[in-house]
């Protein structure tokens, strides 16, 4: 599926393509590929739709359904996913768009990699790991929100990639690969750095999930001008997902949670998040038991770190990456090598430069 993936972002498969009209850059849209695909059993659904496990040419792909009414979601996600060189091993991978008539009813549809081990919500729920795969889990989906955060500039402005905001990360919009890396997916609330006036226009700023909501969504304080804003806010999220993520690590392997079980109810308001998190300035409980281990110490610092109250003081998505590789690194040191790849020239604007490793007294809510 890799090679397929490649094919398509490299242009081979150019012919199968009709591209878009008008001014800026076409959004490529296959002329046929619905009709070839065949929906085989429904794995999931969420806000825009439903989510299938399909076949296209003799190969299991994911495909997530849009209603018509949902076209405009639709839209967007296609878009965020043809902006060039956003191909990477750690965001899931996109194959096509497409219309497709069923009965009397017209869908649209994306098509995209298929991941067999579902999300890492369930691959958590179901699943104890021990800390390499703790750290494997989180270096690469760091690695994935890494490359959208980043804007490269490869120097003709051809072939640019902008930054890229993610705005909902959660458990249940990052995948489980079969090699145990992860890949970020559901792109449908990302905003770009070279179009925030419309991806993120006045009524498109509370969006995300509410449990994963940072401070600053929940108070309506976050300036939508500022493209740093909103990787702030992944950044927070990005926190949630590793304290899920090193719950489950043996040997302090614990039941599996979602944040802020405890707090607030299965459904949470908008009210009661904003209580919790901005004004009571809570958060998960890390166990105490985690500082019996100096890794688990700096795994809880890296946390702290990601889920600050002030989103200044926030690490960025890079250190946290790094910082997880040379935990790796110390640990598994002979196959940490194999995670990190040379990278294309960044645009990097953040300063930030917190080890993240510190230790601390952490026991209780932070």
């Amino acid at each position: 599926d890799d090679s397929l993936c490649r094919g398509f972002h490299g242009g081979s498969k150019q012919d199968q393509w009709s591209s878009g009209s008008g001014s800026g850059q076409p959004t490529l849209v296959p002329r046929t590929v619905g009709k070839q695909v065949t929906l085989i059993e429904r794995i999931g659904k969420g806000r825009f739709g439903e989510v299938w496990r399909g076949k296209w040419l003799d190969e299991d792909v994911a495909v997530k359904t849009f209603s018509s009414l949902e076209e405009i979601s639709w839209n967007q996600e296609t878009e965020i996913y043809n902006t060039g060189m956003l191909h990477h091993e750690n965001i899931l991978g996109y194959y096509a768009s497409d219309t497709v008539g069923i009965l009397s009813c017209t869908q649209n549809w994306l098509i995209l990699q298929y991941h067999r081990n579902g999300s890492l919500y369930d691959y958590l729920q179901r699943s104890e790991i021990d800390i390499e795969e703790m750290l494997l889990l989180a270096h690469s989906a760091a690695a994935g929100l890494n490359h959208l955060h980043t804007e490269i500039k490869e120097g003709t402005g051809k072939h640019d990639k902008p930054g890229i905001a993610h705005r909902d990360i959660k458990s249940k919009n990052i995948l489980v690969k079969d090699n145990g890396q992860c890949c970020i997916g559901d792109l449908g609330h990302a905003v770009r750095s070279n179009n925030l006036n419309t991806d993120a226009g006045p009524d498109k700023l509370l969006v995300g999930t509410k449990r994963y909501m940072a401070p600053e969504v929940l108070t309506e304080t976050l300036n939508p001008d500022i493209f740093e804003s909103f990787k702030f806010v992944d950044v927070y999220a990005f926190g949630l997902v590793l304290w899920e993520i090193a719950r489950r690590a043996h040997p302090f392997a614990e039941e599996y949670r979602i944040p802020f079980w405890d707090l607030v109810s299965a459904d949470p308001s908008f009210e009661d998040m904003k209580k919790v998190v901005a004004i009571d300035q809570l958060r998960p409980l890390i166990p105490n038991k985690w500082s019996k281990e100096p890794l688990m110490c700096a795994i809880a610092g890296l946390i702290c770190e990601c889920w600050t109250h002030n989103p200044k003081n926030r690490l960025t998505i890079l250190r946290v990456k790094k910082n997880l590789y040379n935990m790796l690194k110390s640990t598994y040191g002979s196959h940490a090598h194999k995670l990190e790849k040379p990278s294309p020239r960044i645009v990097d604007s953040s300063s930030r430069s917190s080890s993240g490793n510190s230790s601390g007294n952490f026991s209780g809510r932070l």
